[in-house]
């Protein structure tokens, strides 16, 4: 069987100190950095009830997927994270320490595929979700199998959403430097469209998402949605 091209038709992106189209491409470009620290997206499209409890990867997933999709779409949404609920799986983790207990309400939010599930929910989604941690940290095995999804399904497009939130500074000295926070969501398509990117030309293996990201930018086809 041949495996046509995949295409990237829209490109969406969140990070602290880095949110329009204009200051995403200053980033490519190094004349911006990302800021780092635990901000989020004001997500004023959502209700103060839904937000008020949200973490900053699920505050930057529900942001960037606004920017992908339509309400009540019925695309099927891909999710990609390397270090998911961190922030509350380390309350988590204090909590069981310290209490040696652990309430449903600090459980709740804390799954990994947290984020997805509320951006489907704010934005009224119906094409379900798949939420997946690649073998060996690698974002060329996640793209792979976001494509392999693709064909498989029949469907004419599928969203791919990656992001990460900034880690805990208590989690330093078990992983190093980590990537800043950030998250970027791109419309995988079967068919070309006006300004799309062919996928296998942005592809690398060893890349990381960011890495991926700054090349798609650079290569100045595609832009941030608003």
């Amino acid at each position: 069987m041949t495996i046509s091209e995949t295409y990237i038709t829209r490109l969406s992106a969140w990070a602290p100190g880095v949110g329009n189209s204009g200051e995403w491409d200053e980033w490519a470009r190094g004349e911006r950095d990302i800021t780092g620290g635990t901000k989020g997206p004001e997500l004023s499209f959502t209700e103060p009830m839904f937000r008020r409890r949200l973490s900053q990867i699920s505050k930057m997933t529900v942001q960037v997927v606004h920017g992908l999709l339509p309400v009540a779409d019925d695309t099927k949404l891909f999710f990609l994270s390397f270090r998911g609920e961190l922030s509350r799986q380390f309350q988590i983790n204090k909590m069981l320490i310290g209490e040696q207990t652990l309430s449903p309400a600090a459980f709740s939010l804390s799954v990994f595929n947290a984020p997805v599930a509320l951006a489907t929910m704010a934005l009224g989604l119906k094409g379900g979700y798949s939420a997946l941690y690649p073998a060996k940290d690698s974002f060329a095995c996640a793209l792979k199998a976001a494509e392999a999804a693709l064909c498989s399904a029949g469907a004419a497009e599928l969203a791919f959403v990656y992001a990460d939130e900034e880690a805990p500074p208590e989690y330093a000295c078990f992983s190093g430097e980590c990537p800043p926070p950030a998250a970027f969501g791109l419309v995988l398509s079967r068919t070309p469209g006006p300004g799309s990117v062919p996928l296998s030309s942005l592809k690398r293996d060893g890349d990381s998402p960011l890495a991926f990201l700054k090349r798609l930018l650079l290569d100045g086809a595609l832009h941030v949605s608003p």
